[in-house]
């Protein structure tokens, strides 16, 4: 029932912030931004409807004894679900940005561009040109979020072909793709970024692929490491004997197999890629000003420690905030989704 009452205020809430922004303010459709929160909006406020009324699938799911382990093993600690809790407010303010933002995040006052200090008009004070570091800071994390879920998704997608094939078919392949992962993993990260964006040029989908083809010994070392112990299996045996190729045994029986492992280890690296595109930024190497962006917002702030420390503080603190989120996240799913824990 207490559950109940509160999500009958998240809708109330939510219901009451999207009334300001389409009614009153008229922002739905207008620009991509708000089709982004728009859409958000809209699932938000059906995902709360069903927690509100579809009170019987969570009994069922309680029921299930699989589950039901996963969630003990992943309640047993409040890091896990504070890190859940974290993560739900960072990516709510991220995709609702355009609704919430008190300022537009680029927004230069002419009449004052000097460093104001927090106060009731600006919550996080505002930086050297004048703008709100609140809704600056907002607005990074949409940058965040979306360079390091992008950036892992190209790391994962490499890495864990190659450990695919590696692990699969052994032998000489598994040597020739294992070494050369380890000479490319070699190379320093950051004169490979200094390379990559030097002759590809800075801006986001550059920012993504530098991050992305780093690490790739991660992700094929593990999944290397799970396919020479699945590929043994009678399953495995028998879909050999069945005549199935070899990539459907890859993607329908092994990797469906390995992908409680792999979802860890992609929480964890989330987390890593956010740390190293913000620290790319602070270099001037990755996302270009006015763009808010935790690193380059960092850079910015660098220069005022003395005189206007908030500048430097309020995104360094959604920096460690978001980065310790997804690893305490990471630990919590390691321990529910360990095989020998749901035996």
């Amino acid at each position: 029932m207490k559950k109940k009452i509160i999500f009958i205020l998240l809708l109330i809430i939510q219901l009451y912030i999207d009334y300001q922004n389409w009614f009153i303010e008229n922002r739905v459709w207008a620009k991509l931004e708000y089709k982004f929160a728009t859409i958000f909006s809209v699932l938000i406020i059906i995902f709360l409807l069903f927690l509100i009324f579809q009170t019987g699938f969570w009994h069922k799911l309680r029921e299930n004894a699989l589950y039901a382990k996963m969630i003990k093993e992943f309640n047993k600690g409040y890091s896990g679900r504070m890190a859940l809790l974290m993560l739900g407010l960072i990516f709510y303010a991220a995709f609702m940005a355009p609704f919430i933002a008190p300022y537009s995040p680029t927004e230069i006052d002419y009449s004052n561009m000097t460093y104001a200090a927090p106060s009731f008009e600006h919550w996080f004070g505002t930086d050297d040109f004048g703008r709100d570091m609140f809704s600056r800071v907002l607005y990074g994390a949409r940058i965040a979020l979306g360079v390091g879920f992008a950036a892992v998704l190209v790391n994962a997608s490499l890495g864990v072909t190659m450990g695919l094939l590696a692990g699969y078919y052994g032998g000489k392949v598994d040597m020739i793709i294992m070494r050369l992962i380890e000479i490319w993993n070699s190379i320093p990260f950051i004169l490979l970024a200094l390379a990559i964006i030097s002759a590809l040029g800075k801006g986001i989908s550059n920012i993504i692929l530098a991050v992305g083809v780093t690490g790739l010994i991660n992700f094929s070392r593990l999944t290397r490491s799970i396919v020479l112990q699945i590929k043994e299996k009678e399953y495995v045996a028998a879909a050999k004997a069945l005549g199935a190729s070899d990539v459907r045994i890859l993607f329908k029986h092994i990797l469906p197999n390995s992908i409680s492992s792999l979802i860890v280890l992609a929480t964890l690296r989330i987390g890593i890629s956010i740390l190293v595109v913000a620290g790319l930024s602070f270099l001037g190497l990755g996302i270009q000003p006015p763009t808010a962006a935790w690193g380059t917002m960092l850079n910015r702030g660098q220069e005022y420690l003395t005189q206007a420390p908030w500048m430097s503080i309020f995104p360094g603190l959604a920096i460690i905030i978001t980065v310790l989120s997804f690893n305490l996240l990471g630990d919590a799913l390691r321990d529910a989704l360990d095989p020998r824990q749901l035996d």
